[in-house]
C-alpha cells in the first residue's frame, strides 16, 4: 500500500512561536503620579499593624487583577519635623550617598536615561541569612511640583542585565515615595510599595517586616536626611541631576529597548520552611533597607 502521507502542521503565526509577547515599556505620565499619590494618602482597605512616634505601617491584601498576582502592597509613613522636604527628595535621589547609609546594598547603579526624569537602574541587596540574596532592575520616574516630591518605580526587563545565577531577581509591580512638606523644615515621608520577592518567604520573616523592620528602616532613612547637608556640602554640592538634568552623564536609551517584568516568567524561590538564623542579627539594620529598594 502507498504510504500514508505525512500530516502537515499549519503555520505559526510570530506570536505562537514565542511563548509570551515582550509587554512594551510606558514611560509614566501625570495620571500615574496622581494614582499613586492617591493610593498613598487613601485610608480605604488599609490594615494597620504598626503606630508609634510618628511612624506608621499598613498593609493592604492583593487584588486579583492579573498582573500583580497575590502580592500585598505594604505603606510606610514617618512625619519628620527637623528635615526640609527637598533634603528628603535629594536623599532618596543620591546614589552616592545611598552607599554611606544604606549597608544592605550589594550594587547600586544608574544604567541609563530616557527622558529628564526617567531612568533605568540596577539594585540588589543582602537578605538575612538564611535567605538569598536579592535584585531588581528598574524603571525608575520622577516628579517635583510645588506641593510634593513623587519617585515611583516598576521592574522592566535590560537585555545586558538578565537574571543572575546568584541571586533572585524579584519584581517591583510599583513602589516608590511620596514626600509633602508641612513647613520651610518639615514634612511627611511615605514609601509605598508593591514588591514581588519572587518565592515563598518564612512567617518569621514577613511577620518581622512589617512591624520590626519596616519602622526601623524609616528611622533610619530619617538619621540619614539630617546628616546630608553636612556631607553634601563637601561631596559635589552642586551635582543635582535629578534636579538638573543637563549635569546627567547617563547614557541614552530609549524605551523600545526595555520590556515589561512580570513575574509569571521568573523561577519562584520556596524558603517558607527556613529557619531564623540568631548569630546573624547582630546588627538587623544591615538587612533593614532591604524593604526601600
Amino acid at each position: 500500500p502507498p504510504p500514508t502521507p505525512k500530516k502537515r502542521r499549519p503555520p505559526q503565526s510570530s506570536s505562537a512561536r514565542t511563548p509570551m509577547a515582550l509587554e512594551p515599556v510606558q514611560v509614566p505620565d501625570d495620571a500615574v503620579f496622581s494614582s499613586f499619590r492617591r493610593q498613598c494618602e487613601s485610608e480605604e482597605g488599609w490594615i494597620n499593624k504598626y503606630s508609634k512616634s510618628g511612624v506608621g505601617v499598613w498593609i493592604q491584601q492583593p487584588s486579583q487583577d492579573g498582573n500583580s498576582g497575590a502580592v500585598h502592597k505594604c505603606k510606610c509613613t514617618i512625619t519628620i519635623k527637623d528635615v526640609a522636604a527637598d533634603t528628603v527628595y535629594d536623599v532618596l535621589h543620591d546614589g552616592e550617598y545611598r552607599t554611606r547609609w544604606d549597608h544592605s546594598a550589594i550594587e547600586t547603579f544608574d544604567i541609563a536615561r530616557l527622558t529628564v526624569n526617567t531612568d533605568v537602574g540596577y539594585y540588589s541587596w543582602k537578605c538575612p541569612n538564611p535567605l538569598k540574596n536579592r535584585d531588581v532592575v528598574t524603571l525608575r520616574s520622577w516628579l517635583a511640583t510645588s506641593d510634593d516630591y513623587v519617585i515611583i518605580n516598576y521592574s522592566v526587563k535590560h537585555p545586558n542585565y538578565p537574571p543572575r545565577k546568584d541571586r533572585v531577581r524579584a519584581v517591583s509591580h510599583l513602589a516608590g515615595y511620596l514626600v509633602k512638606p508641612t513647613g520651610p523644615c518639615s514634612c511627611t515621608l511615605t514609601y509605598l510599595a508593591q514588591v514581588d520577592p519572587k518565592g515563598s518567604l518564612p512567617k518569621w520573616f514577613v511577620n518581622k517586616a512589617s512591624r520590626l523592620l519596616a519602622p526601623k528602616v524609616l528611622k533610619k532613612l530619617y538619621k540619614a536626611c539630617v546628616k546630608y547637608p553636612e556631607w553634601k556640602n563637601h561631596h559635589k554640592p552642586s551635582f543635582r541631576p535629578w534636579l538638573y538634568p543637563e549635569q546627567s552623564t547617563l547614557p541614552t536609551i530609549s524605551s523600545s529597548e526595555l520590556a515589561m517584568q512580570r513575574g509569571d516568567s521568573l523561577e519562584n524561590i520556596d524558603e517558607s520552611r527556613l529557619s531564623e538564623v540568631k548569630e546573624d542579627q547582630q546588627d538587623l539594620s544591615d538587612e533593614e533597607t532591604t524593604l526601600l529598594t
